[in-house]
């Protein structure tokens, strides 16, 4: 399809904020509290992936929610901490332990069902970001989008960004060389190039690609008196829980 070039002077289209149109209404026709839920941390290559549900106060919105990729990492610490002190929250986080035994998407949609049910007071209307509805022992909605979209679900986006990231950055001082605290376990050239170097650690996604290549590179095989033995490079450096498993 040809595309027509903008008029020189044109101003650019609007960018569309998040509201809470969705939820006021709800709340309108009786149907109250309404949670919005988001997960962080799908697709890097080490730790968790972290769920957030938000109930916010119709009454106390903090202004300026988005989707947590469109703001500013100081922005995001700054409405993090006034959600959490307005609003409702719960949060949950699958270990890479679990990712490895029931898959990316499984483990997000376990976190995000475990989210809600932690809330204080039980849902009875739940907007989740995605394609995916969650198991809910209410009525449940899945926006693509939602966190561009909805408030509450934008909210929950920055609940789980900011949480997450500070996990890595725990995880940063645990395990140097490794660059957590900057691209937070995303393959980006030098977390690749820290795998290649020094192989995966317990917080590694295994069964990610990069990951289990990286993981046989560092594997060693011994032949003793006949008898084949497999030892694999592991780095144990930052060994406690940062995750629900």
């Amino acid at each position: 399809m040809i595309r027509q070039a903008a008029s020189p002077g044109a101003r650019p289209a609007k960018v569309r904020r998040p509201d809470f149109a969705r939820e006021r209404a709800l709340f309108k026709a009786g149907v109250w509290p309404v949670a919005g839920c988001d997960e962080a941390g799908r697709g890097p290559l080490a730790g968790p992936v972290v769920a957030a549900a938000v109930v916010l106060d119709p009454k106390r919105v903090p202004k300026g929610l988005d989707d947590s990729k469109r703001l500013t990492r100081a922005r995001r610490e700054e409405l993090f901490e006034e959600i959490c002190t307005t609003a409702a929250v719960s949060v949950v986080s699958a270990s890479p332990e679990r990712i490895a035994r029931d898959n990316i998407l499984q483990a997000s949609l376990w976190a995000l069902s475990r989210a809600v049910a932690g809330l204080p007071e039980p849902p009875r209307h739940v907007l989740v970001d995605g394609r995916d509805t969650i198991e809910v022992n209410c009525a449940c909605e899945a926006v693509i989008g939602g966190d561009a979209l909805i408030a509450s679900v934008a909210a929950a986006s920055i609940v789980a960004k900011v949480t997450r990231d500070r996990l890595m950055c725990a995880l940063a001082d645990e395990c140097p060389g490794y660059g957590f605290e900057s691209h937070m376990g995303y393959a980006v050239p030098a977390h690749l190039k820290a795998l290649e170097d020094m192989g995966p650690t317990l917080h590694h996604r295994r069964l990610f690609a990069p990951v289990a290549a990286a993981a046989l590179r560092h594997t060693r095989v011994i032949v003793t008196d006949g008898m084949t033995h497999v030892e694999q490079e592991t780095v144990t450096v930052g060994t406690f829980d940062l995750a629900a498993k």
